[in-house]
């Protein structure tokens, strides 16, 4: 008896879409669980908008330090007690002014560390560095 196997060499021309459905369901599945944590409401106080208009901000305050140590406070002289006085006043104002610090080449660190240090134990909020 000769069995005959019915082996073909076609090619399937057909889809295999049972990976396919696999993924779908995994994703369902997924979709499922994060959407209830997506829908969930969060209240946020956000700001109210007013027909008053805004106050100026405060003109900034410019301090240069020139290589040789000296400080200028608004194109004024100035010296170490009178940054700490001056400081002390900006700081103690409503709405605090920036510092604007423009230290020249080569100032040492050692001198514009100081004022950084005597602005922040002032309370002043907003110290910016210019530079180029």
């Amino acid at each position: 008896m000769a069995f005959s196997a019915r082996v073909s060499r076609d090619v399937i021309a057909q889809i295999n879409v049972t990976p396919l459905v696999d993924v779908l369901l995994v994703l369902l599945i997924i979709f499922m669980i994060t959407s209830p944590i997506v829908t969930h409401k969060t209240t946020m106080d956000l700001p109210q908008s007013s027909s008053t208009p805004m106050p100026d901000p405060p003109k900034p305050i410019h301090l240069s330090i020139h290589q040789d140590g000296e400080m200028y406070w608004n194109d004024t002289p100035i010296n170490q007690n009178q940054l700490s006085v001056q400081l002390s006043v900006a700081a103690a104002q409503a709405t605090q002014p920036a510092l604007q610090i423009d230290a020249a080449d080569g100032v040492a660190y050692d001198a514009v560390a100081r004022v950084l240090a005597k602005a922040k134990a002032q309370g002043l909020a907003r110290i910016d560095m210019l530079g180029e």
